[in-house]
């Protein structure tokens, strides 16, 4: 096949869909229908780019349709062709082998390295268990079972539909449970988002493709295969979630809810017993796993064990370097949700164009680089969508954003966050008394709580974590303590006055808002830099900087603040053998697709270890 880029149509060639999206009811199966393409005119383009007769092209396929608004608005589209006479094909990428826009189509199925032998898994210890079910749990847990592996995979909250009614009860009644929410359960944080399904990892082996086709496979509308920002929202998940789950257990697997791991065995290697606990070997040799449905305690045996936690699971990252298990701090980004009329925004990106039945709702990315040397930029926007609830712990407020797959709700929302790096962490000891307290730490040796002398770097691993949870209970407390979080308009908080009442928008976070001003919300750095950026952002998109925009704090949770050490090649952790450290809570992935591109790539790496063993 020959792939072809950079064909550009202005908006009126395309076809329009059967009606607009924002006219449907959300969430079904006609909410929105996929846009047929002007194959016939991308046919005649691509004739013309290769020289050809339209009839010496046998068929056409989208692979990528983007739109591009820098001056007028066009459609750009990336297709592949397959040609009537096959036997031109190399000759004619010979012919072409200069032009920018013109490649052999790359090679995307995905092949199992390895598959397991016919008798595998007789016994428990055998197969590979999987800790945490979000997407990269799921996606490692789905190709160790089509290899014949049969994972166990182990979670610590609910079925993605009981979650949904627990996250509900914080929402609209102010009751968290903490193993059921945002955080925690089947699908991981990104169920309770914009479901969003792009990336700006590399990826050469395309493994991103398969994890599209496998969610289009149980359910994700198949237009994610095409579209250059792809999105399945909330509530459509929940299908592909339980069809995901549904295939891993007809494929030999076990998916396990509400079992929370509380401890990691293992043993000496009998090679290096006299080595440091932190730089030797060690074997895995199972887990203590509570049930939070009995209440008891029971022991999991495993060799090979992955890692899948989230940037959430702290009791669990809190356990791992109890054990000594290589980590370190590493940089991530705190700030606030901004909410707009999603009206200000479409102008603004769209002009003239906006409200278009093609464009929907529009996005944004923006960034400024402070004069104190922060960075601040947009993250996880949300066209048409809601600022939502997204604690874990109790008395604590973090922010998320949220959309449903029509992105019809009236504002939308992003964070508006501020790098931070390990410099920036708490070392003061008191802090990690306080932090890693008696609900998780109370066990843990003095200098292992906040002790930086052999920490890589000189930062404890924990200290992000730290500062995460001063940031949320801090909230929780400006909020009223009631989990309605903190908000301020933002003409009052470039002002530097607290805000009283609302204005012309209304903010969608539930359980509510309290106004306030956000003055302590956030370091001082980081307050500043905010202070100077949305005034700029009001330049790269009118209306940005609006007296009456919302803003709600805190977002904390934007990646996770440590990272596990794993080797290069096994993608095991350096000093625990049968560990694989995996996606966004071991520091690996930041999003859906890279989570579950990351799993794909330790599910992988497992099974091949698997089979050398064998």
């Amino acid at each position: 096949m020959i792939r072809l880029s950079e064909l550009k149509l202005p908006l009126s060639d395309l076809p329009l869909p059967e009606r607009r999206a924002a006219d449907a009811p959300a969430e079904t199966e006609a909410d929105r229908h996929a846009v047929p393409h002007p194959v016939d005119t991308l046919r005649q383009m691509a004739a013309q780019a290769l020289g050809l007769a339209p009839s010496a092209i046998a068929t056409l396929d989208v692979f990528k349709r983007s739109f591009d608004a820098r001056k007028k608005l066009l459609v750009v589209y990336i297709v592949d062709v397959t040609l009537t006479d096959p036997a031109q094909e190399a000759a004619l990428l010979a012919q072409h082998a200069q032009h920018p826009h013109i490649h052999p189509t790359p090679a995307m199925t995905w092949q199992p390295p390895a598959h397991a032998p016919g008798d595998w898994g007789h016994t428990e210890g055998e197969r590979p268990v999987v800790v945490g079910f979000g997407p990269c749990g799921m996606f490692a847990a789905l190709v160790l079972a089509q290899m014949g592996f049969k994972p166990i995979v182990i979670e610590r909250g609910t079925t993605v539909r009981q979650r949904t009614k627990d996250t509900w009860g914080l929402w609209r009644k102010h009751v968290l449970k903490a193993e059921s929410n945002v955080q925690f359960g089947e699908g991981g944080a990104g169920t309770f988002s914009d479901g969003k399904l792009y990336s700006q990892i590399k990826d050469p082996r395309h493994l991103g493709r398969k994890v599209m086709q496998e969610l289009v496979r149980f359910g994700a509308p198949e237009e994610i295969l095409w579209a250059a920002h792809p999105h399945v929202g909330t509530f459509k998940l929940v299908k592909v979630v339980e069809g995901l789950r549904e295939e891993i257990i007809r494929l030999g697997g076990e998916v396990r809810f509400e079992q929370r791991v509380v401890d990691l065995l293992y043993e000496d290697a009998p090679s290096a017993p006299h080595m440091a606990t932190a730089t030797r070997q060690r074997q895995v040799r199972g887990l203590r796993v509570f049930d939070l449905a009995s209440g008891e305690t029971h022991t999991l045996n495993a060799h090979h064990l992955v890692i899948a936690l989230g940037h959430s699971a702290r009791d669990t990252f809190t356990m791992l370097h109890r054990h000594a298990v290589s980590m370190e701090a590493k940089p991530f980004s705190v700030g606030v949700r901004i909410e707009h009329p999603q009206s200000v925004i479409d102008r603004a990106r769209w002009g003239q164009h906006a409200g278009h039945p093609l464009l929907g709702a529009a996005d944004y990315k923006l960034v400024h680089h402070a004069a104190n040397g922060r960075a601040v930029y947009s993250f996880c926007m949300c066209p048409g969508g809601t600022v939502v609830a997204a604690t874990s712990e109790p008395h604590r407020v973090v922010t998320n954003g949220m959309s449903q797959y029509s992105r019809n709700e009236r504002n939308a929302n992003a964070g508006i966050v501020v790098g931070i790096d390990p410099r920036d962490y708490p070392t003061d000891p008191a802090a990690f008394e306080a932090a890693l307290g008696e609900d998780m730490g109370h066990n843990i040796p003095h200098s292992v709580r906040h002790d930086t002398r052999d920490a890589p770097g000189g930062f404890h691993p924990l200290a992000g974590m730290v500062l995460q949870r001063q940031l949320e209970s801090h909230a929780y407390t400006l909020g009223g303590g009631t989990y309605e979080a903190p908000a301020q308009l933002v003409g009052d908080f470039v002002a530097g006055r607290a805000s009283t009442a609302l204005g012309t928008v209304e903010p969608s976070y539930k359980p509510g808002v309290k106004m306030v001003s956000l003055d302590s919300a956030l370091p001082s750095y980081a307050i500043a830099a905010m202070r100077e950026a949305l005034p700029v952002f009001g330049q790269k998109i009118k209306g940005f900087d609006m007296r009456d925009a919302v803003m709600t704090g805190v977002e904390t949770r934007t990646s996770s603040p440590l990272r596990m050490a794993r080797d290069d090649h096994s993608l095991q952790s350096p000093n625990m053998a049968g560990l694989y450290p995996a996606g966004e809570g071991a520091g690996y992935a930041g999003g859906i697709l890279s989570a579950a591109v990351d799993g794909i790539k330790v599910g992988e790496a497992l099974a091949r270890q698997l089979m050398t063993l064998h």
